[in-house]
This record gives structure tokens, sequence and C-alpha cells, in this order.
């Protein structure tokens, strides 16, 4: 659910005091992982890290008046979700994280990049925290415009030209005779006509 809330402090308020505990400890771990760059506050109506514009002013290409997304923890009607979209975005840092995760034991829950869970004990703190930690805003940046960017069209060199092929030189060369026999089918014609005539006059 996206709420209307301007700062993280009154999104909080606004949760259940069950849910606001679970929100607020990931919030915790998060804060404590994160890398330098990133900035916390609110965006699409959850809580939101991200690269701020003053290092990236192109912004997010879907809304570039939105700073690039990092990662967003929200509370849902059933269930909490967090966004990881380095794991979206790269297919190494997705499988990392799969099997880092595999390794724990627990069961996950997880779409393209949301990680839906109901209690902080659904999650494996630790691989949450590494994931959280692993990339600086620069590789974060990097990995991003690697999958967004338009890659520059490669230049194909110019087709040389071929000599014509033995087949139709062959075929060209076959042609002359042709057209060389039309006179001696010609004279040969003649003498036929002038054969007629001499037999009439007989």
């Amino acid at each position: 659910m996206q709420s209307n809330a301007n700062t993280v402090s009154e999104y909080l308020k606004e949760l259940p005091p069950e849910r606001r505990k679970i929100i607020a400890s990931i919030r915790k771990l998060i804060k404590q992982s994160l890398p330098t760059g990133f900035k916390e506050g609110m965006q699409y109506g959850m809580i939101g890290y991200f690269v701020p514009h003053r290092l990236y002013p192109a912004g997010y290409h879907c809304n570039p008046k939105e700073p690039l997304p990092y990662i967003c923890l929200a509370s849902q009607k059933n269930h909490c979700s967090l966004y990881l979209h380095a794991q979206y975005s790269s297919s190494d840092e997705n499988k990392w994280f799969q099997q880092a995760w595999k390794a724990t034991g627990k069961k996950m829950n997880m779409g393209k990049s949301c990680v839906r869970f109901k209690n902080t004990d659904d999650l494996p703190l630790n691989v949450i925290a590494e994931a959280v930690r692993r990339l600086s805003v620069e590789q974060y940046i990097e990995i991003y415009e690697s999958v967004t960017k338009p890659k520059p069209a490669s230049r194909q060199a110019p087709k040389k030209k071929t000599s014509a092929s033995p087949a139709r030189t062959k075929t060209r060369q076959g042609k002359q005779p042709t057209s060389a026999t039309k006179p001696a089918k010609a004279s040969q014609a003649k003498k036929k006509v002038v054969r007629k005539r001499s037999s009439k006059s007989n």
C-alpha cells in the first residue's frame, strides 16, 4: 500500500504497532549497512534508499524527477516488502543473493526484486545486510546503466565488390556464339530462297 506520508517518521506513525516494529527493525538494519552516498527518504509511497540527484543528475529513467532507487521498504496489506533493485538489474547479484539465502535454510518468498515477509524471523538478516552493503554508489550506477542505456550500434565494414562468378562468366561466354551464328543462319535462308526461285524458272 502506498502512503501519502512526506517523511519516514510520518510513515512509521501510520503503521499499526506490530507492523511498525517489524519495519523499524529492518530499517535499522538497512541504515547500519548502507554504503556512503545513498540517502533515505520517501519514494513511491514507501521508505526509499536511493542515489541523490547531486550524485546522479539523470535520476530514474522511468521518472527523471525521482532519484535513482536502490532499495525500498514497505508495509503491505498482508505482508512486508523489501525491494532490492540491484538484484533485479544484475544477474550476478541475483545469483549471489539466491545462493546466500538458500545456504541459510530459510524459505524464500521473492519475485523479480521484491522479498515478501511477515516477520523479521522470515529473513536471513546477515544476507540482507550483505546485500545492502555489497555495492558502492558507483558500482550500482554502473550496473543500472548497463541495462538501461542503449548500446552503440556496431559499425559494419563496407562490403568489397567481388568479381563476376565463374558461372556467370561461362554464361556470358556461352551467349556469344549464339549471337555470332545469326548471320550464318540468315545466309542459309537466302540460299534456300535462291534455290526455290531457280527451280521454278526451270
